[in-house]
């Protein structure tokens, strides 16, 4: 949808043309209004989260065993011996799925404990956002490639395409560094945070930072909220990175035996 029509992730008024129609439809397929507007996204641009497209997703909420219930009025508020309760209502359940979030981008590798120059963790040198060359690499830390990373088109993409892409990618440049008799290559700090500069700008530039959504953290009590994916689009960004390689790494440093090669 959101390629379909490229001002939707650009122009408020466009957006909400596009939401008014998915409203229109939703209330054609879900029999009561009520839960019809329940479904119906308000309170962020369409598409600036994933929207539920899934075949008979809607039409489940037909069914007399299906109830919706919505947590932003009515929290939950605990966990009982048959079931759970919300501020206003029990209910009984055989069973409970979780489905809380999860720390996208950011957690796994820092669940890793990833150390780099003079022992400085990743979490420490993130904390207030991930700061990635084209989001493949950090500065201070040598040799660790990232595959899809924050600052790169990642979770927007195609996640199979793109990650074949930085493996080819990653790759390359190992090769590259065996021919050049290069032991480490990282990314170099003014060029890594000239590149998280320009993803925030288009970032900034798009809706998406209106949603509390977990592509800015939202979901994740006191995580920094930065958009982390690149907004510019996977064709632009691969030729970025086809560039850079051509031009030995630009942005990258570089060492032999000690001496850095600056890149």
């Amino acid at each position: 949808m959101l390629a379909t029509y490229n001002d939707l992730i650009l122009n408020k008024d466009a957006n909400e043309t596009a939401a008014e129609y998915v409203r229109t439809r939703i209330r054609e397929i879900v029999k009561d209004p009520a839960t019809a507007e329940l479904l119906s996204p308000r309170n962020h641009p369409i598409g600036t989260k994933r929207p539920p497209i899934d075949t008979d997703y809607y039409e489940t909420f037909n069914r007399d065993n299906v109830t919706l219930v919505d947590i932003r009025s009515s929290p939950i508020e605990e966990i009982t011996r048959t079931g759970l309760r919300t501020k206003d209502a029990d209910y009984n359940l055989d069973s409970i799925v979780f489905a809380t979030g999860f720390d996208a981008m950011t957690g796994t590798l820092f669940k890793l404990g990833i150390r780099g120059r003079c022992g400085v963790s990743l979490a420490g040198e993130w904390a207030h956002g991930p700061h990635a060359y084209l989001g493949i690499a950090a500065a201070g830390f040598p040799n660790m490639f990232i595959i899809t990373g924050p600052g790169s088109p990642s979770v927007l993409s195609n996640m199979p395409v793109s990650i074949e892409q930085h493996v080819e990618w990653i790759a390359d440049c190992i090769r590259y560094l065996q021919r050049h008799d290069l032991d480490t290559i990282e990314a170099n700090r003014e060029a890594q945070e000239a590149w998280v500069r320009q993803v925030n700008e288009i970032a900034a530039a798009t809706l998406f930072p209106q949603a509390d959504s977990w592509y800015v953290g939202a979901n994740i009590p006191g995580k920094p909220r930065v958009f982390m994916p690149y907004p510019g689009g996977v064709g632009t960004y691969r030729q970025l990175c086809t560039e850079i390689a051509e031009k030995g790494y630009e942005g990258f440093v570089k060492t032999r035996t000690r001496e850095a090669v600056a890149g």
